[in-house]
C-alpha cells in the first residue's frame, strides 16, 4: 500500500522542497546582504506573512483564484481522469495538477528558509574572513558566492534536512485538499477506517525518512563546511 502511494508523495514533497529551499536562500540572502533596506523590510515581512497563515487556508485560496476564478489549474487529483496521455502531454498535464500542492507545501518552509538565511548572512557578513575580502577588493557578489554562501548555508540544511524527513509524513492536510492521491492521504483514510496496521507502518516509514534525511545532512554539512 506504500509502495502503490510512494511515488506521488516523493513528487509532491521534493517538489514542494525544491520550491522551499531555493526561494528561501535567495530571498534570505537577498534580505540579508540588505539588511536594513527597504527590500530586506519587504522580504521579512512576506515571509513573516507566509509563516503566519495556515497551510489549508492557504491552499483553499489558491484553489479559489487559480482554479474557480481564473480556470488556469486543476483543483484536485494527479492526472486528468478519463484521458490517456502520452510523452509530453502526460508531464505537461501532471505538472500542471502539481503546481498548487507543491506551491502551498512549499511557501511554510520557504518562509522559515528566508528568515533563518537572513540571520545566518548578517552573521556571517561580520566575520573576519569576509572583512579581508572586502579590504581585498573583491565585489559584492564574488563576497557573497564565495565566501558567505558556503557558511551561512549551514543551518539553513540543517533545519531542511530534518524538515525534510518530516515532509513524507507530513503532507497529510495539503494531500487532503488537493485529493492527492500519496501517503499522507493514505493515512488520513486509514485513521479513518482504523486500519491500524497501515497506521504504524506509515508512522515507521516516516521515522525511517527523518533518520536517513539526517544521516544525509551531517554528510553535506561535512561538504558544505570550509573548515
Amino acid at each position: 500500500a506504500i509502495a502503490e502511494r510512494l511515488p506521488a508523495t516523493l513528487l509532491l514533497t521534493l517538489s514542494a522542497f525544491a520550491i522551499s529551499l531555493v526561494g528561501g536562500v535567495v530571498l534570505g540572502s537577498l534580505a540579508g546582504v540588505r539588511a536594513g533596506k527597504l527590500s530586506d523590510t519587504l522580504i521579512s515581512l512576506l515571509a513573516l506573512v507566509i509563516y503566519a497563515t495556515p497551510v489549508f487556508w492557504l491552499g483553499v485560496m489558491l484553489v479559489l483564484l487559480f482554479s474557480v476564478q481564473l480556470g488556469w489549474l486543476p483543483a484536485f487529483g494527479y492526472q486528468t481522469i478519463g484521458v490517456t496521455l502520452t510523452g509530453w502531454a502526460a508531464f505537461v498535464d501532471k505538472l500542471k495538477h502539481l503546481a498548487l500542492p507543491a506551491f502551498t507545501l512549499g511557501m511554510l518552509y520557504l518562509a522559515i528558509y528566508a528568515r533563518l538565511m537572513r540571520s545566518s548572512v548578517i552573521e556571517v557578513s561580520h566575520q573576519d574572513y569576509v572583512k579581508t575580502a572586502r579590504a581585498k577588493g573583491a565585489s559584492d557578489s564574488r563576497i557573497l558566492w564565495r565566501h558567505m554562501l558556503r557558511n551561512a548555508l549551514l543551518p539553513v540544511v540543517t533545519m531542511a534536512g530534518v524538515q525534510a524527513g518530516t515532509l513524507i509524513g507530513g503532507s497529510v492536510v495539503i494531500e487532503t485538499i488537493f485529493q492527492w492521491p500519496g501517503i499522507g492521504n493514505a493515512f488520513k483514510t486509514a485513521v479513518t477506517g482504523q486500519n491500524y496496521p497501515l497506521v504504524m507502518m506509515i508512522a515507521l516509514f516516516s521515522v525511517l525518512a527523518v533518520l536517513v534525511a539526517s544521516f544525509l545532512v551531517d554528510i553535506l554539512t561535512a561538504i558544505l563546511d570550509p573548515r
